[in-house]
């Protein structure tokens, strides 16, 4: 008889945004007449930019053609999208990576989740929380968290690093030394940021106690603070001791075109092997590559053109970043977030849980955020609204909010 991996069965409930589809929709169902302006899911409304679609016109014709067709792609990505990936996002910063540490993927929440699967099962893991839920589910899957206590919400077996009100938001080092440190920044949830003198507190400390950095940088083209780090490798000793999460779906809109890449740097090593050939090793056996269309669609991102139209998106949401922050602070609202990412993280009102503050915006004012419990025990109390709608849609959910 087969066995399944009962690793799953220890999961609490659906996937948090999954829970919040199925009580929209049932809301939806019952309300008909109502209008619903979503401001949960981290998902871009603003059509992709003339650059991108250029590009990919472009390579959609080259596939229709024997002499420009192409196949599968190479196992690390394709060299021109590596290269300028290097050239933009890593050499102008004066950051050291090189094109051949850089693995191009189907997007971050993908690389996130497996990247787990290159390390041991004893490896001890240490997330900031609240903490973007898949971090910790793809671990719960592996085997690696422990026994789930529903009382706190917490894994027997997982180092919380709270960040609350009292931190500024900003992650304590861990009095238990762990293997594997999840940070990401510009942060989801929160919003929040860390300086590049906090950011090299953490590399010193991974460098020195032997653990590993998976550093999401997703939200990075939203930075407009100049001590905010675009990378960790701005950091010194990174290279030994972190491995990087990039993503087009935040800065170029790709959520529905899916791309991203995960830089392994060859310095990385335990026992004298490489976590580059690990994941190379991974990444061949397991993965076909992104399309070569949607590769050249990611390469004209950087382009002159394709900046320059990026640059106009990413200020159209901080512009709904900023009306929603600045709204919230008016209606009497304790906010944080909305500078340096799309996120706006707020304190729920009159002591009322996440989820009733979810069901309480959603019956009375027809607006979708997100319940900050669903990222962890510490996000109890909070709650995050996205800057991702239309400019028109945000205007109207805070009017709608204010007016409770």
């Amino acid at each position: 008889m087969y066995q399944i991996n009962d690793n799953y069965l220890k999961l609490p409930g659906s996937y948090l945004f999954s829970n919040i589809a199925k009580k929209v929709n049932a809301f939806q169902e019952a309300n008909k007449e109502k209008e619903i302006i979503r401001l949960g899911i981290g998902d871009v409304t603003q059509p992709l930019v003339p650059a991108i679609i250029e590009a990919l016109h472009k390579a959609v014709d080259e596939m229709g053609n024997a002499q420009t067709f192409h196949g599968y792609a190479p196992d690390l990505g394709y060299e021109f999208l590596r290269n300028a990936i290097a050239k933009n996002d890593y050499e102008k910063r004066g950051a050291e990576i090189f094109a051949d540490e850089i693995f191009i993927s189907d997007g971050a929440k993908s690389d996130s989740a497996n990247i787990q699967e290159i390390f041991g099962a004893d490896n001890k893991i240490a997330v900031c929380d609240p903490v973007y839920p898949v971090y910790v589910d793809s671990n719960v899957m592996a085997g690696r968290t422990g026994v789930y206590d529903p009382k706190t919400e917490m894994w027997s077996d997982v180092i919380y690093m709270p960040c609350v009100a009292e931190n500024n938001f900003v992650p304590e080092l861990p009095k238990e030394t762990p293997d594997l440190i999840y940070l990401c920044y510009p942060n989801n949830p929160t919003g929040t940021t860390i300086t590049k003198e906090q950011l090299q507190v953490w590399v010193d400390y991974a460098n020195k106690v032997g653990a590993i950095i998976i550093y999401d940088a997703a939200y990075e083209a939203y930075i407009s603070e100049e001590d905010v780090p675009h990378t960790i490798y701005e950091c010194e000793g990174a290279r030994t001791c972190a491995i990087e999460l990039r993503s087009f779906s935040k800065n170029a809109g790709f959520t529905g075109v899916r791309l991203g890449a995960t830089v392994v740097p060859k310095e990385i090593q335990c026992n004298g092997v490489t976590l580059h050939s690990l994941w190379a090793r991974r990444h061949g056996t397991k993965y076909n590559g992104a399309p070569y269309i949607v590769q050249k669609a990611g390469e004209a991102v950087y382009t002159e053109a394709g900046q320059a139209q990026l640059k106009e998106q990413i200020a159209y949401y901080m512009k709904n970043a900023h009306t929603i922050k600045q709204g919230l602070v008016d209606a009497g609202y304790r906010v944080v977030g909305g500078v340096n990412a799309p996120y706006i993280w707020l304190k729920t009102p009159d002591n009322m849980t996440s989820w009733d503050f979810f069901d309480y915006l959603l019956e009375r004012a027809n607006v979708v955020g997100t319940p900050g419990s669903g990222f962890g025990p510490s996000g109890e109390g909070y709650f995050r609204l996205t800057a991702f709608g239309s400019y028109e849609n945000t205007l109207k959910a805070i009017e709608r909010i204010k007016n409770l």
